[in-house]
């Protein structure tokens, strides 16, 4: 009699890629879309495919890949995954990782060159952060400014650049960039919860680097001065409104940032929930200020 392969139950696989972590990359391609200040006539086949892969796909690859070349560090620092925890039995993490990159580069193709291109730039990072040799992750800066890219600079630009069928306005590229600089910052913040594995692993995550002192305040600068930035090309590009609730917004993110550095491994998830929501509120109100109707 032949053994029976373990297959994981689907309520699993969904864990695995993780739908809490579709909202970064969905809300950037979102905002690529506004900043292109054109309609969904015509488009909602692009649209409807962009946010399908910006998030489920793409993203959700990115889950999977992680969570399979990270089975060892989580093992420590969260047992319950599905992996070290057996319910995601075998090498069926990897396996999910390997079919999920293949429908995202099927579903791209409906995307036209740019779009397609993204997915590809998109996976090749996904692939790279996680997985030997290159594992990105293994260096805080490399692997956050890896992610920073994947979940907020590159779907804003794929959306602006599907929609239009090409090339951005230096403007959106300008924006999407600071943006993404800035989520350097966010993508730190979220490795305080995984500084004991990462140190007993050998990944050098910026909390393991600087200590989660020193992490929390470079996080603090990084998220705030790319803001201080867009304020000031929103002024002279002539939407003071658009820059005045930015500006708003900063300040209150920072008597929040006050908060955080009290007390920064404990706040860290509570300054997800406030703060980097109205840092992501931003980058909406930045994506409305880049409408052609808006800005001269």
């Amino acid at each position: 009699m032949s053994a029976t392969v373990a297959r994981p139950a689907l309520s699993a696989c969904l864990e695995l890629l993780k739908p809490v972590t579709w909202f970064a990359p969905v809300w950037a391609y979102s905002c690529g879309i506004v900043s292109s200040g054109l309609g969904g006539e015509g488009r909602w086949h692009l649209i409807a495919a962009g946010l399908l892969i910006a998030g489920p796909l793409v993203c959700g690859t990115s889950q999977a890949i992680n969570d399979w070349y990270d089975r060892d560090v989580d093992a420590i620092n969260e047992p319950h995954r599905p992996i070290p925890s057996g319910r995601i039995p075998g090498d069926w993490g990897f396996r999910i990782a390997v079919i999920w990159t293949l429908v995202s580069l099927l579903v791209a193709t409906i995307l036209g060159p740019w779009g397609f291109a993204a997915t590809v730039v998109g996976l090749a990072l996904a692939w790279a952060y996680s997985a030997p040799p290159l594992r990105l992750k293994r260096d805080g800066w490399l692997g956050s400014s890896a992610c920073a890219a994947c979940y907020e600079g590159l779907p804003w630009i794929t959306g602006a650049a599907v929609m239009s069928a090409g090339a951005p306005d230096a403007r959106v590229l300008a924006m999407a960039g600071l943006y993404s600089f800035g989520a350097i910052g966010i993508m730190t913040l979220n490795d305080f919860k995984a500084v004991e594995g990462d140190r007993r692993t050998g990944i050098r995550s910026l909390p393991v680097q600087l200590g989660v002192e020193r992490a929390a305040q470079l996080a603090c600068g990084l998220m705030a001065a790319p803001q201080v930035v867009v304020v000031g090309l929103l002024l002279k590009w002539g939407a003071p409104w658009h820059a005045a609730a930015i500006a708003a917004s900063l300040l209150a993110q920072l008597a929040l940032m006050r908060v955080l550095l009290a007390q920064p491994k404990e706040k860290a998830p509570w300054y997800n929930g406030t703060g980097t929501t109205l840092y992501v509120l931003g980058m909406l109100v930045t994506a409305f200020a880049l409408r052609p109707a808006v800005l001269p």
